[in-house]
């Protein structure tokens, strides 16, 4: 199954917990301040387009799908996932 990072700027509400809860509900797992985890059977445009609902129309989102990484000091990514 794919794996996506996925990144964001919340600018100006900069509410953040409904997003927070959809990258939850997809068992995500925040890694930095603004970058989450996610597996998901998906293209990345998909991904982009399903939480871009999550966000204000001024907000930013990046979403990456991950084939290889390295991490340092970062919070919460097994090494398995």
């Amino acid at each position: 199954m794919p794996m996506f990072f996925i990144s964001y700027d919340l600018r100006k509400q900069r509410n953040y917990q409904t997003l927070y809860d959809e990258l939850e509900r997809y068992d995500g797992v925040r890694v930095l301040e603004s970058v989450w985890c996610i597996k998901v059977n998906a293209e990345y445009e998909k991904v982009r387009d399903y939480f871009r609902q999550y966000i204000d129309v001024d907000d930013g989102i990046l979403v990456i799908e991950a084939t290889a990484w390295a991490t340092y000091n970062t919070d919460n990514l097994p090494l398995d996932f």
